[in-house]
């Protein structure tokens, strides 16, 4: 741990002891800094700060900035593709069938395990089992991922992910046949009371928004594209179930008798948000994986063959 002191000045006093600490500390978040202060590593002349404790001119504060622990992970070369990097953030296109990190019972061939061997450096604000990882797509689910390599990149992209501006694009193969072009699902998502392995539409669940246009309808199916507004838990695979058109291929929210795909048909095919050091606005996009063309390559030449 290191100890950063800090004597407020006419220039400071009267703002909230987070706004201060940015303007004495230009490395640091308020974010991160109102996380030190909840932890209680903030002190105010000796005594520990409030979050809303508004500075008075000559208080002394002094910030407890932990170490990051250190990272105890078999790093593995499982040959990852990566899309994008700099000093700061990096772009991973995960494949199927690969968990994100590890969790007990499950500590090898995961993304986390793979970023080990291949990248220098990585944020430690989600501990030993989770470095780097801002959010998660599902084993089954291909697609890119953002990857912050500090500490400070990790706090604003999770910013941009509460505040709702990262762009996040998903292609879809789901059952049945929508008859509009485009939609918006308002439905709040929770654990299952029924199965707490699953989630599901409740009333007292977390606000969530799915915005979907369709792309291509084949037959019984339909292709869509589904932008997150918000990221909660399987929430394309548990609001397209809602709406009547589970995904293809998913074992938790799709019908017994679905396609062959060992997993839902779900790719994370576009994300895009502001870079934390230079706030330029980066998109990327990674195409259909192999073996998805094929599905929907097979479901085309079913359809012409039945028109025929």
């Amino acid at each position: 741990m290191e100890d950063f002191t800090y004597t407020i000045s006419e220039e400071q006093k009267g703002e909230r002891i987070d706004k201060a600490l940015v303007t004495l500390e230009a490395d640091w978040s308020r974010s991160q800094i109102q996380i030190w202060l909840k932890d209680g590593a903030v002190l105010v002349n000796g005594e520990t700060a409030k979050p809303n404790y508004k500075v008075k001119l000559n208080d002394v504060i002094t910030v407890t900035v932990p170490d990051v622990e250190p990272l105890d992970i078999e790093a593995e070369d499982l040959n990852l593709e990566i899309v994008y990097e700099d000093e700061d953030v990096l772009v991973v296109n995960k494949p199927r069938g690969m968990v994100v990190h590890p969790a007990p019972g499950h500590t090898s061939g995961t993304l986390v395990n793979g970023l080990m061997h291949q990248v220098t450096d990585l944020s430690g604000i989600n501990g030993v089992l989770r470095p780097g990882i801002v959010h998660r797509i599902d084993k089954d689910t291909s697609g890119l991922l953002m990857v912050a390599k500090n500490d400070k990149a990790h706090v604003s992209l999770v910013d941009q992910l509460v505040k709702r501006t990262v762009t996040r694009k998903y292609t879809a193969l789901v059952h049945g046949h929508i008859p509009h072009d485009k939609g918006t699902i308002d439905a709040p998502i929770g654990r299952d009371s029924r199965d707490r392995q699953s989630m599901a539409v409740i009333d007292k669940g977390k606000h969530a928004i799915t915005h979907f246009r369709v792309i291509e309808r084949f037959g019984n199916f339909t292709l869509v594209e589904c932008r997150l507004e918000t990221g909660r838990t399987h929430q394309i695979r548990v609001h397209m179930k809602y709406i009547g058109f589970p995904l293809a291929g998913d074992p938790k929210y799709g019908p017994k008798k679905t396609i062959e795909f060992n997993g839902q048909a779900l790719h994370a095919g576009v994300v895009g948000f502001i870079h934390p050091r230079t706030e330029e606005y980066l998109e990327f996009e990674a195409p259909l994986p192999e073996e998805f063309k094929t599905l929907l390559e097979e479901m085309k030449t079913t359809v012409d063959s039945k028109e025929k």
